[in-house]
């Protein structure tokens, strides 16, 4: 049944990036609170993984700029891990 994989990689991927997206504004949230602070320089810390400096396309009517940036930090690492474990669960 291939619509069955494909449906499950799409629903992957949706875990996937819903607990990367969460965890990292729980890593903003977690920076901004007074109560955290003596924990949240750990948890907050960003890891450049890949950098890719923007590249400029000028077709004089349009400039268009593309680049990327992955910096996750460990409270985003760790919603990714719970996301995988409710997508094993469910």
């Amino acid at each position: 049944m291939r619509g069955g994989k494909t449906k499950s990689f799409f629903v992957w991927l949706l875990y996937f990036l819903a607990g990367a997206i969460i965890g990292g504004l729980l890593g903003e949230v977690i920076a901004a609170s007074p109560a955290l602070s003596g924990l949240a320089p750990y948890l907050t810390k960003k890891y450049a993984i890949f950098d890719m400096a923007p590249a400029s396309i000028n077709l004089f009517i349009v400039q268009i700029k593309f680049g990327f940036t992955l910096q996750p930090n460990l409270i985003s690492v760790i919603g990714v891990v719970i996301a995988m474990i409710l997508f094993q669960r469910f």
